[in-house]
């Protein structure tokens, strides 16, 4: 290999660690209204249909302990937002959007099995996703202008209010799930003839001797 060869092969090579390690060292992601994520290390400019999520140094997002401007306190103190959904649900997809892109701070429960779909059957008098509440009220399915209606009525802003250091909880199950603990393993009883000692053969008598 050649020197020039071999520089330029170095070179691709530290191209090729860049790219990889560009999200670890970035400080912000952003998520556009599309779905597409791009990482950068300066802060982004604010838009209303964008996320934008401060990163740890690990990559991990960091918390968010901005407060939320007034107008948004007053109407999730007063009339809270929960989103229930399960995977691979279209129109569950088509809700969540639709509160990331209004900047409605929310909650998402998901419907994983028949322990979740019970304590949805009850909440919402359905087995069917997604569902909203806003405060006491529910919403059955998807309908954008049911849900743009109602939360008009709950006074969020039409148009984000979230900081842009905002970070949205993860979503989780609806219902807690408690780890089972392993049954210990059963020792089948032996039967009494394996417990017991064989009775002892008698000795037989040998010749008697006398003296």
């Amino acid at each position: 290999m050649t020197p020039r060869t071999a520089l330029h092969t170095t070179f691709a090579l530290a191209l090729g660690l860049i790219g990889l390690v560009a999200p670890a060292i970035a400080q912000y992601k952003i998520v556009g209204p599309d779905g597409h994520v791009t990482y950068t290390d300066r802060p982004p400019a604010a838009a209303p249909s964008t996320q934008v999520i401060p990163l740890r140094r690990d990559g991990a997002a960091a918390a968010s302990n901005a407060p939320l401007p007034l107008e948004l306190r007053q109407a999730t103190n007063r009339f809270p937002v929960t989103l229930y959904s399960a995977a691979d649900c279209a129109p569950c997809d088509s809700g969540r959007r639709l509160l990331q892109t209004r900047g409605i701070p929310y909650t998402e429960r998901l419907i994983n099995d028949d322990a979740d779909a019970e304590a949805l059957l009850r909440l919402s008098d359905a087995r069917t996703v997604p569902v909203l509440t806003v405060g006491k009220q529910v919403l059955r399915g998807f309908s954008e202008a049911d849900w743009q209606s109602t939360l008009d009525l709950a006074s969020y802003p039409r148009e984000s209010r979230l900081p842009r250091n905002y970070v949205q909880a993860p979503a989780a199950a609806l219902t807690p799930k408690v780890a089972v603990a392993p049954r210990p393993a059963t020792v089948e009883p032996t039967s009494p003839a394996a417990t017991e000692p064989a009775p002892a053969q008698a000795e037989t008598p040998g010749p008697s001797i006398r003296f």
